[in-house]
Formats: structure tokens, sequence, C-alpha cells
């Protein structure tokens, strides 16, 4: 399975994704916040294969850490979360360096759907048409 950094700086929003992942056995590594994540990126240099951020985080936010990913791991995917619709709507603006955006509050289902969309997508994953389906 995939490799997967998750950000979210709620521990329990941050703990259930986790697992949910994890038991559909993807490797997964937590990070409080975005300069948490960024750290770890930095740490292996990128190596996985999705990052999963929430948008609203202290420190460094989902769409900040989305930038710093496009600079310096282009190929690595960025599957947005929030629950706040203007933060959706300023996140479809980075369609070019991110997979999506989820909406909150989601079920287990749909993350994992989404997740599992992207990972197989890999690299061909048109970010317009994704936005569009789950808009």
């Amino acid at each position: 399975m995939a490799r997967i950094l998750v950000a979210e700086d709620d521990a329990g929003v941050r703990i259930l994704v986790s697992r949910a992942l994890a038991l559909e056995g993807h490797d997964v590594t937590a990070a409080e916040d975005g300069a948490d994540a960024l750290d770890r990126l930095i740490e292996t240099n990128g190596a996985f294969d999705l990052v999963l951020s929430d948008i609203r985080m202290p420190a460094m936010t989902g769409i900040e850490l989305a930038h710093e990913i496009a600079a310096s791991w282009p190929d690595l995917p960025v599957l947005l979360m929030t629950g706040y619709a203007e933060q959706k709507e300023a996140a479809e603006t980075l369609t070019a360096i991110i997979r999506g955006v989820v909406e909150k509050p989601f079920t287990l289902a749909t993350i994992r759907a989404r997740v599992s969309e992207v990972i197989n997508a890999g690299g061909d994953t048109d970010e317009q048409e994704l936005l569009r389906r789950y808009a």
C-alpha cells in the first residue's frame, strides 16, 4: 500500500484518519501541523506517496504546505481537508498543485475512497475533474 503523511492539528481527527488509513494497509505518519509535516518531508526527502493535510492549522497552513511541496517535490500528490467553505474556495485556485479538497465533516468511507482514488490515479490525475466531482 501507500506511504501517507497526514497533517492535522485536531488530535481527534488526526488519530481517527490515521487509524482509518492504517487499517486499509497504508503506512501512515502523522504530523501536528504544516510545519511538523514539512520537517518530516525534509527528513525523508519527500518519501511519501501522498500528503493529506488540513487547510487551517497553526504555524503553517495546508495551502502553504502545498506550495512548499510543489516547489521541492512536484510529483508528490497533496489532498487537502477543510470544514470552512472560504478555505475550500481558496484551495480550488491551487488546481495545479493539489489533487482535491475533502470537505469536513466526512465519513471514514469517504476519506478512504478519496485517498485511494488519488493514490491509484498516480501522477495522471486530472485535478480539475476531481475538484468538479467533489465540489
